[in-house]
């Protein structure tokens, strides 16, 4: 399980996006939320962020509460997402 915050114009984030997707082809459950145009989402990062980024793409597993701050490659992504 992973949960992706990103915002929509962000170029990081747009890098990140075929990574996602990759993920979710191979079964590993991600949420995204758009943080930057809705501020439900912009909350719900703040609340799991806990100032350790401060900023998108940030992804985070739920249930371990390990986390990655910017861009980084499938393999990081998935060790997280399925810890």
């Amino acid at each position: 399980m992973l949960y992706e915050f990103f915002g929509t114009e962000c170029p990081h984030c747009l890098n990140m996006k075929s990574i996602v997707e990759q993920l979710k082809s191979e079964g590993v459950q991600v949420e995204s939320y758009e943080v930057w145009h809705n501020n439900d989402n912009a909350h719900k990062l703040e609340q799991f962020d806990e100032g350790h980024c401060g900023g998108v793409p940030f992804f985070i597993n739920p249930n371990t509460k390990k986390w990655i701050c910017g861009e980084a490659t499938f393999e990081e992504l998935k060790a997280i997402a399925t810890e």
